[in-house]
């Protein structure tokens, strides 16, 4: 099992790197919708809309990468005085009670809109009518990269409630 939660590891962490760097795409777009609008008064039709959408798209595919790395939001006051057998047990709780049901409604919603926006052609407004189902389409695909994670978090909290404890 441990076996599995390394390669999830592994195919987090090549997609969080792979990704992560893509920040300056969007840097890029917003310097020059910022230049676009200083020096020709108006902004562009389209660098508002990719904007918003590729900063989103990035934000939620690199949700498993920072599950990865422990740096989601995690109230560990209290978690810190347990012991690890307990830590773990309270995550399997928190997972089972927390992330169950949100990875649920994040993939069967996810589907949905997806699949309602690609059957409808949807696009933005304005001039330049971007597709938005590719967006769409990234929250199934971070939902099952966070899933995937989350599956490997569990098998490391089950180890460690499997072994034995040592005094």
């Amino acid at each position: 099992m441990e076996a599995i939660a390394k390669a999830i590891d592994a195919i987090n962490e090549w997609f969080g790197r792979l990704l992560a760097p893509l920040i300056a795409v969007i840097a890029l777009v917003v310097l020059y919708d910022i230049g676009l609008r200083f020096f020709s008064g108006r902004p562009s039709d389209w660098a508002f809309d990719i904007t918003k959408m590729l900063f989103g798209a990035h934000f939620m595919l690199l949700a498993a990468y920072g599950l990865r790395h422990h740096a989601h939001v995690e109230v560990d006051v209290i978690k810190r005085l347990l012991s690890r057998r307990k830590q773990a047990a309270l995550a399997l709780l928190g997972y089972l009670i927390f992330f169950v049901p949100f990875i649920y409604l994040l993939l069967s919603y996810g589907w949905s809109f997806f699949m309602r926006s690609f059957s409808r052609g949807e696009t933005t407004y304005g001039m330049v009518a971007i597709p938005v189902y590719p967006v769409k389409a990234v929250i199934v695909i971070a939902a099952v990269a966070i899933l995937l994670q989350a599956i490997a978090v569990v098998i490391r909290a089950l180890l460690e409630l499997r072994r034995e404890e040592t005094p």
